[in-house]
């Protein structure tokens, strides 16, 4: 590979980087939003076996695929992006709950 074309690929990987840090923060400003809603949703349950609400993960799941496959994304990354980012809700949640 040539040096001129390296430097390209340099700048364009920076270009990049960029770009992914703003997605990053848009992404942050959408968890806060979440989080938001999560504290409000706890506040409507009265037990933990709500919070973890099997069902409902699954159908999150399910919805969030759909979102995926419609939008071109990989589907699985999305999926296990979303279990993740749920199961920390979840435990945030409780936490949430157990606070006086």
């Amino acid at each position: 590979m040539a040096e001129a074309d390296e430097e390209q690929d340099a700048k364009q990987l920076a270009a990049v980087r960029v770009a992914i840090n703003e997605v990053d923060e848009q992404i942050v400003s959408l968890i806060s939003r979440r989080e938001r809603l999560v504290r409000r949703a706890g506040a409507l349950k009265h037990d933990d076996a709500s919070v973890r609400a099997p069902a409902r993960v699954e159908q999150v799941i399910t919805n969030v695929r759909g979102y995926a496959s419609r939008q071109g994304v990989d589907p699985a990354v999305v999926e296990e992006t979303y279990r993740a980012m749920i199961s920390a809700f979840i435990e945030f949640e409780l936490r949430v709950r157990r606070e006086p």
